[in-house]
């Protein structure tokens, strides 16, 4: 059986990363899709674990050839999800997460309308601007333009399936597990899963 598509948003601050790392130990049949850039790799990256690194001629092929189910191009650099990549996995069994924007969201479900989407939110205005300070290594000033930002990305939270507020991190840990286990126990998953079951229930003697 197949596995299904998952795309997690968030607003920087929100703690998205360290739900998705929490989450990928938590359950083996979650992985995270790893995407293409054409930056530099920076020391201690591995190519196919980071990103798929390739150069800028590579990554507009695999534009041409449409095998980016979302691209962007961030200041000099160019950033993707390979539709290709994306679909081995789920071939394999993985439920799928991409972690991109509300944007790159847009994109994905143009191409796979079937993907299911997730939401992050901070619990207040207060405690995102809380834990951008509390890394130590913005200014103020780059601060207040990452809050801007945060809000703009977080009013697009209603184009998304599911809402998932990261208060309490087990609690919002939970929340998201739950999402993908229900999602495994659709009636079409589990018609899939337990055909021979379901037939012996629905005829005992045939």
């Amino acid at each position: 059986m197949p596995g299904s598509l998952y795309i997690i948003s968030a607003p920087s601050g929100a703690g998205k990363s360290s739900l998705v790392a929490k989450l990928i130990e938590l359950d083996s049949h979650i992985t995270v899709s790893v995407s293409s850039t054409t930056r530099a790799m920076r020391p201690g990256e591995e190519d196919g674990v980071n990103y798929h690194f390739l150069t800028v001629e590579n990554f507009e092929e695999k534009i041409s050839e449409g095998d980016f189910l979302e691209h962007a191009q961030v200041f000099d650099n160019f950033y993707g999800t390979s539709q290709s990549s994306v679909e081995a996995q789920l071939e394999k069994g993985k439920d799928v997460i991409l972690e991109i924007d509300w944007q790159g969201a847009q994109q994905v479900k143009e191409l796979m309308p079937e993907a299911i989407s997730i939401f992050i939110l901070p619990p207040s205005i207060q405690e995102l601007h809380n834990r951008l300070s509390g890394r130590g290594t913005d200014s103020e000033e780059i601060i207040e333009r990452r809050m801007s930002d945060a809000q703009n990305e977080i009013s697009h939270f209603h184009e998304f399936d599911y809402i998932v507020i990261n208060n309490v991190f087990d609690l919002a840990l939970s929340e998201l597990h739950n999402i993908f286990c229900a999602g495994r126990l659709t009636r079409d998953n589990q018609l899939e899963n337990h055909k021979s079951l379901i037939q012996s229930l629905i005829e005992p003697n045939s």
